[in-house]
């Protein structure tokens, strides 16, 4: 049996035993998914279910922790989605920097909870230090503050958390932390595009205001918020009596990485007594470059805003942070626990649950503090760069494709496009594009995104990873051709 000094680190035996496991948990990471690295192994849904169903997950003894890792490599590893893998290109899901994932395993040893300072002393001061260097970043005054989160959704559902209570204190002198909804409540309306990410439904599912609360508003031909359609909006609101309290700009919108006009938001914002949040869960990290920073134009002036760090900043799932350009409204839903943060506790010791939604907290800060002060903003900038100068080289070589056309103009790094062949209409095309992203799947080829552009199934290309060139996405048009050619021909014998 092994003895309880070799299973926890603070001993010799628990030292070595932890030295011993992290090296060949790191070799089976290497030789089942890094080495091998693919876009996927093609396995369907049912097959990992079936091979899966046999494993005993709770058994009555163990195997030994060589046993089970190498289980894992077979099972888990070689069959996982390779974000790695330059041809990997469905989602916002990127490749994590060896940095952080140094990180991660030191975060994962010492196991800090961000809750209360004598639970994570040092890692209390380096979140805190982190929030402020991303303040000045983002251009917050000395005012501002924030807190790490899971990511964007839980970044947004507190942004909005916010907004709800003040509003609710602001217009209708009500404490809802205390006291709950005011009667009021079933007119309080949120806005943000139609392009927005569901996370604004889902906040107000959860803040008891009901998914009818979000009004969308109509955008341009980029995607971006019209500033126009938002007066429209806002006056109609107005003359149905309605309570518009929050209006959400996006930085980065999921399918095509629009930006909307936030300067232009912000004055609406500031003219009609809302509180302006800007997720920028995907866009964020443009704060790095020099070149693009100026596309966040107006961020600096948001009440909150949300940004991603397992996005663009190349970290591992998860982590996330909320801003505040004013950090005293986190009074809004601080509480004290006599067990944690008391009342009358040390001034000098700061209690990080006062302005999370968390409780236990994973010390996720340190991802990016390692990354940064291992490869400074320039390099993380370039890197960042580098996958926006790609997308604008995919959407040339598509828009110079005969048989392909390009859906957008790549503010970020999405390109959305279609396979369309000469004499398709748009029925025939969504229905062969649905069908190639499933193929490109089951074949391991490719992990390309799927989304809707007018009601119409077309693909997606996210190019975060640097690793990834323009002989890649050539790659990936070559596998999209090759397999409508497949799929054609089966359809046409099936015909004939």
């Amino acid at each position: 049996m092994t003895s309880a000094d070799e299973l926890f680190l603070g001993t010799d035996a628990g030292n070595d035993a932890y030295r011993e496991a992290v090296e060949r948990a790191s070799e089976a990471v290497v030789e089942a998914f890094a080495e091998n690295a693919t876009p996927y192994s093609g396995e369907s849904s049912a097959s990992h279910a079936d091979r899966l169903s046999a494993v005993e997950c709770l058994p009555d003894e163990g195997q030994g922790l060589d046993a089970t890792l190498n289980g894992v490599a077979d099972r888990v590893l070689s069959r996982s989605v390779g974000v790695s893998d330059p041809k990997c290109v469905a989602h916002l899901h990127c490749p994590p920097l060896v940095p952080a994932l140094a990180a991660e395993t030191a975060l994962a040893a010492t196991n800090q909870s961000l809750d209360s300072w004598d639970q994570s002393p040092a890692a209390t001061h380096v979140e805190r230090r982190m929030v402020e260097q991303l303040c000045e970043l983002f251009g917050y005054g000395p005012g501002g503050d924030g807190v790490f989160t899971s990511g964007g959704t839980q970044s947004n559902f507190q942004a909005l958390l916010l907004a709800r209570n003040w509003f609710a204190r602001e217009r209708y002198g009500r404490r809802v932390k205390e006291t709950g909804l005011p009667h009021r409540a079933k007119a309080m309306r949120i806005l943000c595009s139609e392009a927005a990410h569901f996370t604004a439904e889902q906040a107000a599912a959860h803040l008891g205001l009901g998914e009818n609360a979000v009004v969308t508003v109509p955008t341009d031909d980029g995607y971006r918020m019209d500033p126009d359609a938002l007066d429209a909006t806002l006056a109609d609101l107005r003359e149905r009596d309605e309570d518009p309290f929050a209006l959400v700009g996006t930085a980065g919108t999921t399918d095509f990485g629009s930006i909307d006009p936030l300067d232009a938001l912000a004055d609406r914002a500031a003219e009609h007594g809302l509180w302006f949040h800007v997720d920028a869960a995907y866009g964020g990290a443009l704060a790095l470059s020099p070149t693009h920073r100026e596309k966040l134009a107006g961020i600096e002036r948001a009440d909150s805003l949300a940004v991603d760090f397992h996005k663009l900043f190349y970290q591992p799932i998860s982590c996330g942070a909320l801003l505040l350009g004013d950090g005293d409204r986190f009074d809004l839903i601080e509480r004290s626990a006599e067990y944690l943060n008391p009342e009358e506790g040390d001034l000098d010791a700061p209690n990080l649950v006062s302005k999370s939604v968390q409780t236990t907290r994973r010390f996720d800060a340190l991802k990016p503090y390692v990354t940064f002060r291992a490869l400074g903003r320039e390099r993380l900038a370039e890197l960042v760069e580098s996958t926006l100068d790609l997308a604008d080289d995919a959407a040339a070589m598509l828009a110079d494709a005969p048989d392909f056309e390009v859906l957008n103009d790549p503010t970020l790094n999405a390109v959305v496009f279609r396979y369309r062949p000469e004499g398709v209409g748009d029925e025939r095309a969504g229905r062969l594009n649905a069908a190639i992203r499933e193929a490109l799947l089951r074949s391991g080829d490719a992990v390309v995104g799927r989304t809707e552009v007018e009601g119409t199934t077309s693909l997606k290309l996210t190019l975060l990873n640097p690793k990834t060139t323009v002989g890649d996405v050539g790659d990936v048009l070559d596998a999209v051709r090759n397999r409508a050619r497949t799929i054609t021909a089966a359809e046409a014998t099936l015909q004939g």
